[in-house]
């Protein structure tokens, strides 16, 4: 039996609680709103993080994955270090599935198509990931056209590796970059989001005790399904 569980965006000021998606002994998933950072700032590690945000609610706390700081959806960590190891064998063993609805720049003409380029993290002087098939590691990414805007497209997009950002390097290289992506070539901020969108909306695995299968969802961020909204409404 899956388990499927649902949550609404908060903002970032919102109480910590209402991001949570999943909580019991060992795991907790939450919704992470865009704008927060997945681990410390090495510049600044005062600057608030999941972990010191949820750890004085819920105790100490274990990161088997992270988000981009812009990136908002589904993320979970362990409550042990017993389930940390679970879920890292998971994420090592690519047995999870990810699924991000990205919003590009442009609108392709096809409606499914596979991405399998090699990447290269940190690859250039702007610390980009980048296509490089000598010294690259293998890459795929599954994509689908979900909705189409004037000049924007709704995509879906499924890793199934986890290089540093995957799916912005593999958009970028197909020519279609996540809109408002500035350092993989999608132009100015997106009006009212002020960064890229790139939701997490699903993530499938097991529960590191009962070996339970989870699918984990988490609803769009209020930003981003008002950006959705206005493409449709103004049709640009």
């Amino acid at each position: 039996m899956c388990s499927v569980i649902n949550n609404q965006h908060s903002t970032f000021n919102g109480q910590v609680e209402s991001w949570v998606l999943w909580v019991d002994e060992v795991l907790i998933a939450i919704n992470k709103p865009g704008g927060l950072r997945s681990l410390p700032d090495g510049y600044n590690p005062q600057a608030p993080h999941l972990k010191s945000l949820l750890e004085p609610i819920y105790g100490r706390l274990w990161i088997a994955h992270r988000l981009d700081k812009e990136t908002s959806g589904v993320v979970v960590l362990a409550r042990t270090s017993e389930a940390h190891r679970s879920l890292n064998t998971q994420f090592e063993q690519h047995t999870t599935q990810k699924v991000y609805h990205a919003l590009v720049k442009g609108t392709p003409e096809w409606e499914e198509k596979i991405i399998d380029l090699p990447l290269r993290a940190n690859g250039d002087r702007r610390h980009r990931t980048v296509v490089d098939s000598q010294r690259g590691k293998p890459a795929v990414t599954r994509l689908q056209i979900l909705e189409r805007f004037k000049n924007n497209a709704l995509a879906e997009a499924r890793p199934e590796t986890g290089r540093t950002h995957q799916i912005r390097a593999h958009l970028a290289a197909e020519g279609f970059p996540l809109a408002g992506d500035q350092l993989y070539g999608g132009g100015e901020p997106v009006p009212s989001l002020e960064s890229f969108a790139l939701h997490a909306k699903s993530l499938s695995l097991r529960h590191p005790v009962s070996g339970e299968p989870l699918l984990l969802e988490a609803g769009y961020p209020s930003l981003f399904q008002s950006v959705l909204e206005a493409l449709r409404y103004l049709n640009i």
